[in-house]
C-alpha cells in the first residue's frame, strides 16, 4: 500500500491537506512504516483488525461478523453445485469413453475452467435475470438470490472435479479386481457403484477440502 500511488482517503474531489493530515493522524498512518506494521500485528494477536477506512462507524471485525454468514451460505451452496455437477459428469464421461457423450462432458468441463467468474457472472445475469426474468440479480434474500452467484462460483470447480473423476474412473475400471467382479457375473451397475466408484472417488475427496476453502473465500468477491 505504501509503494503504490494514492491513498485510502483519495476522492474525486480532493480533500484539503489539513483534513487528510487529521485523518492520517487518527488512523496512525503518519507514523513510520515499521511502527504501523507492528501495530497491525499486535491487533491481529488480539483479534482486532482495526477500523474501516470506508465505513467510519464500523470496524473491520464488525463488517466480517456481518458478512461472514452470508459468504458461508453462498460458499456451501456453490460447493454443493460443484460436487453435484462435477462427479456425475466425470462418471458419465468415463463410462462413455470416446463417445459423443464423453466429448460433450469434457467440452463442458473445459468451457467451465476457461470462463472466468468476471465473465460468467454478468452473462448469467443478462440471460436469467434481465432477458428471462427468472432470477433476481441483486440483494440477498432466499435461495433464489443464491442461485446465480453460486453457479458462478461453482462452475469452474465442477469442471475440475469432473475431469479428475473421469481420469480416476478410467484408471480404476481397468484394474484386475474390476475384471474379477465382472467375471463373477455381477451386474455392471453393481460393479460400478460398489467396486469402481468407491475407489475412484478417493483422489477426488482429497481435493474437495482445498476446493471448499477456495470457494468460501472466493464467495466474498462474488
Amino acid at each position: 500500500m505504501h509503494m503504490i500511488p494514492g491513498g485510502p482517503f483519495d476522492r474525486e474531489k480532493k480533500l484539503p491537506s489539513e483534513i487528510i493530515a487529521n485523518l492520517e493522524a487518527y488512523y496512525h498512518l503518519d507514523e513510520p512504516f515499521w511502527k504501523q506494521y507492528l501495530n497491525y500485528l499486535g491487533g491481529i494477536i488480539h483479534f482486532d483488525l482495526g477500523p474501516s477506512f470506508t465505513s467510519r462507524s464500523r470496524t473491520v471485525n464488525d463488517i466480517i461478523r456481518q458478512q461472514a454468514p452470508i459468504s458461508a451460505q453462498l460458499g456451501l451452496f456453490a460447493f454443493f453445485i460443484a460436487v453435484a455437477l462435477g462427479i456425475p459428469l466425470g462418471i458419465l464421461a468415463a463410462l462413455k469413453q470416446n463417445t459423443p457423450i464423453d466429448y460433450t462432458c469434457m467440452w463442458l468441463a473445459i468451457l467451465g475452467v476457461s470462463l472466468p467468474n468476471m465473465a460468467l457472472g454478468p452473462f448469467l445475469i443478462w440471460i436469467f435475470g434481465l432477458k428471462l426474468g427468472w432470477l433476481p440479480i441483486a440483494r440477498w434474500g432466499g435461495i433464489s438470490h443464491m442461485i446465480l452467484p453460486a453457479i458462478t462460483l461453482g462452475t469452474a470447480y465442477s469442471a475440475i472435479i469432473a475431469r479428475l473423476t473421469r481420469a480416476s474412473m478410467l484408471q480404476v475400471i481397468r484394474e484386475d479386481y474390476i475384471r474379477t467382479a465382472r467375471a463373477k457375473g455381477l451386474s455392471e451397475r453393481i460393479v460400478m457403484l460398489h467396486h469402481a466408484l468407491k475407489n475412484a472417488l478417493i483422489p477426488v475427496t482429497t481435493v474437495l477440502g482445498p476446493i471448499f476453502a477456495i470457494i468460501i473465500t472466493g464467495s466474498m468477491i462474488v
